[in-house]
Formats: structure tokens, sequence, C-alpha cells
């Protein structure tokens, strides 16, 4: 397959990630996926690992979606949903129009009461198993703005499945930190080395949030987007292993 040089450089940056094994796999499903809206010129970011035990998506990562609306797939629409069941068997990445006809999606309840409201409209889903096992997936979506993914962006997205794959199952089988009751790491070494992952504006955005302020209040501080502050919040939530804002601030002050 012919890359150009932009794609080349991408695709190499997505590799040397992959390559790392240390990394935590909540982190490099957010990290990949981060990489793949590049590479795919996508929107929109939603990852999940399926738990067999409570038979439900869980461990949430995401990119400019709102958290409400990712709530309510959680709670109502992953279980009122036509398109996981039909990809999730699949063993490579697949477009979703290939699977439910983009005719027979918008009239579903999943897409106007769920996807539409944070715009997604054209979607490429990969779903990653280890054996008999579901480790996690990349659902990949862009905007109505947008025209619905190539077959050259289908081969890019399966070019990257068997190294995200094998990704996957080292960081599963790492040993994770050492953490407080809180969900925190215990080690104040492990929260200052964690703080230096962070760039510079994603330190801002963390500390505007320890102070209280909201997203909205961030982005006018800052002179930036509200998407951009969720951008740099969620890449901050994973690089710092914690889920929500005041976990957070816990974190900080330690």
């Amino acid at each position: 397959m012919y890359l150009t040089s932009r794609e080349l450089a991408l695709v190499s940056d997505i590799f040397a990630l992959l390559a790392d094994h240390a990394m935590p796999e909540d982190v490099l499903r957010f990290e990949v996926g981060r990489r793949l809206l590049d590479l795919l010129q996508a929107d929109f970011l939603a990852s999940y690992v399926w738990d067999d035990t409570l038979g439900r998506f869980d461990r949430r990562v995401s990119i400019n979606m709102s958290d409400d609306n990712l709530r309510e797939y959680e709670q109502h629409f992953q279980f009122n949903d036509p398109i996981a069941p039909r990809l999730q068997p699949l063993r490579t990445a697949v477009r979703v129009t290939d699977v439910v006809p983009h005719e027979e999606l918008v009239r579903t309840e999943i897409y106007n009461d769920f996807l539409r409201r944070d715009g997604l409209h054209w979607g490429m889903n990969l779903f990653v198993w280890a054996g008999e096992q579901n480790i996690g997936d990349l659902r990949i979506w862009r905007g109505e703005h947008r025209e619905n993914f190539s077959d050259r962006e289908l081969a890019l997205f399966e070019l990257v499945r068997p190294a995200f794959t094998a990704a996957l199952v080292r960081s599963r089988a790492a040993p994770l930190p050492a953490a407080d009751h809180n969900g925190a790491p215990a080690d104040p070494d492990s929260v200052n080395g964690a703080l230096s992952l962070l760039t510079p504006r994603e330190r801002e955005v963390v500390a505007l949030v320890a102070e209280g302020l909201l997203d909205k209040e961030i982005a006018q501080r800052l002179g930036i987007s509200y998407t951009t502050v969720r951008t740099h919040l969620d890449r901050s939530f994973h690089k710092l292993g914690v889920s929500n804002r005041s976990r957070l601030a816990r974190l900080l002050r330690r």
C-alpha cells in the first residue's frame, strides 16, 4: 500500500507508540485513537472494553464527545444498539455503512437521540479480539458535513489493527500501579512523573480545573474552544490515571 509522506509520518508515530510496552491500556486506546483521528481525518472517538461478566461496554475513553451523551449511551443506548452487535463479532476494521445501510441507520433511535446529538454521521469501527475475548474497540466518526470513509481509509485503519491488538494484550498483562481508595496513584513520585507527561496547555487546563472552573470558563480564560478544552482534559485524565474532576483535584492536592 502506497503511503503519502503525511500518512507515513502519522503511521510511523502510531507504530512507535504501540511499541511502548509500559503504557496502560486505557491511555493506549486514547493515544492511538487520537492519532487515528489525525490519520483518517475524522472528528470523534469513543472506545470501550467489553465486560463479559456484566454484559456491557465499560471503561470509556473519548474525544470530542459530550460526557452527558456518552452516559446516555452507557445507561441505555448500548442495550438498544443496532450497530455494535453486528460489528463486534467481526475482527477487522469496518465501515458502519457496510453493515448497517445509512438509510436504515438514520431512522433508528440511537442515531437520532445519541449519535446526532454530538454530530456523528459516518462511522468506522474496530473491535479488537485476543482469541475469544473482545479486549477493546475504537469507534471513529465524522460529522454530517464530511464524506463517508473511503476504501483507502478503511485499509489504513486495518493496517494498524495487528500492532494495536498486540499492544493491548501486552498492556493487559502488565501490572497496574498501586492506587489509593480514590483511584489516584499512591506514590507521589508517580504523580509527579505523570504530571510531567502533560503538555504545557494540558497543565494550564488541569490547574484551572483544580481551581473549580467549568469547561466553558476555562475556554474563555485561555481563549480556546470548548471542544479543545475537552480534548486537553480527556488527555490529562488518561495520562494521570483519573476518571473525573474530583479525583483530579484530589491528586493535585497531594
